[in-house]
């Protein structure tokens, strides 16, 4: 079975094994069009460092990340998913069928390509912070994913554009007290963020600081943060209940080499409302094209039309009868 997937031009390969990527390959499978996932080496995506997901439906009572991507995963098998540990090294999207070139060099050929990769939020890199990021104690990249975890607590920001703002903003239903950290004296934030942030009486703001070290490893729960003033020099430690990384977001888009249209940041562009791509046979979903919304039903809901989109093409094609072979 092995060799024949690398024989077969394959009807749909689908990049990615987060929300995005199970559902289109659940309702690709449910269509018989035999999909291929190419899961990454991360597999699951960013759903799978969230601790408790309580915002998806049907969880009465919440599930952690894991335990909704393996559903997901089993749920889409039970229909006949084919699954591929392992990277993407390069694609060639220039003439259908498209080459997927993994990692041990093996070639995939498909007649259509589904690329649900996700995006990666960028973090601080620093090893207390990942720790604890493992471990759920207390930071976060998506204030709308865990903040209600922080009703009646003190939390922290670290960022200056629009997403920190929306981000403090969001917060401040749940906290009592939301403090913003700036590498900066100004923000980069748009003027209407601004106002509204300054204006709100739970947030406040702490000027040309970096976060050098987070406390809390050993209680696996933050206490503290290290701030160091870019000016003085000098640091603090800070109490804080909570601290969200909001200093941006980068699409998983790399492998691509340039050959699917993008915006300025990365994300793929559709041709909305569809989730078709600039190359032809070609759909995006998740939050690969999705730079405002960044949710695990929101992603599955893409992932959803991105398989319908992939079926229709396939039948305008008259392609969806037989995997077509080499």
């Amino acid at each position: 079975m092995d060799g024949e997937l690398y024989e077969k031009v394959h009807k749909v390969v689908i990049a990615g094994s987060g929300p995005a990527g199970l559902t289109a390959a659940l309702y690709s499978a449910r269509a018989e069009l035999a999909p291929i996932v190419v899961e990454g080496f991360d597999a699951g995506g960013q759903l799978t460092l969230t601790t408790e997901v309580e915002n998806y439906p049907g969880f009465e009572h919440g599930i952690t990340g894991p335990e909704l991507v393996d559903m997901m995963r089993r749920q889409a098998e039970r229909f006949g998913t084919i699954y591929l540990r392992g990277d993407i090294q390069r694609v060639d999207l220039s003439e259908r069928p498209f080459t997927i070139t993994l990692e041990d060099g093996r070639e995939l050929r498909t007649q259509t390509f589904i690329i649900s990769t996700g995006a990666r939020a960028r973090w601080l890199n620093l090893p207390a912070e990942q720790a604890l990021l493992r471990a759920g104690g207390g930071v976060s990249a998506c204030a709308t994913c865990d903040g209600a975890f922080y009703k009646g607590k003190e939390v922290m920001v670290v960022g200056g554009g629009d997403t920190a703002l929306e981000e403090a903003l969001f917060l401040t239903k749940f906290a009592t007290k939301v403090t913003v950290i700036h590498r900066r004296d100004e923000l980069r934030a748009s003027k209407i963020m601004q106002q509204r942030a300054f204006a709100n009486p739970k947030i406040e703001f702490i000027w040309n600081s970096v976060v050098e070290d987070v406390l809390g490893v050993e209680e696996k729960r933050i206490r503290a943060v290290v701030l160091r003033n870019r000016v003085s020099g000098e640091t603090t430690e800070v109490p804080t209940q909570g601290l969200f990384i909001a200093i941006g977001h980068e699409p998983n888009t790399r492998f691509l080499d340039g050959q699917v249209e993008t915006d300025a940041h990365g994300f793929i562009l559709c041709q909305e409302p569809t989730t078709k791509t600039s190359v032809e046979g070609v759909f995006a979903c998740g939050d690969v094209m999705d730079p405002i919304y960044r949710q695990a039903i929101t992603a599955a809901g893409t992932g959803c039309k991105a398989a319908i989109d992939a079926e229709r093409y396939l039948e305008a094609l008259h392609l969806t009868s037989a995997t077509s072979q080499a």
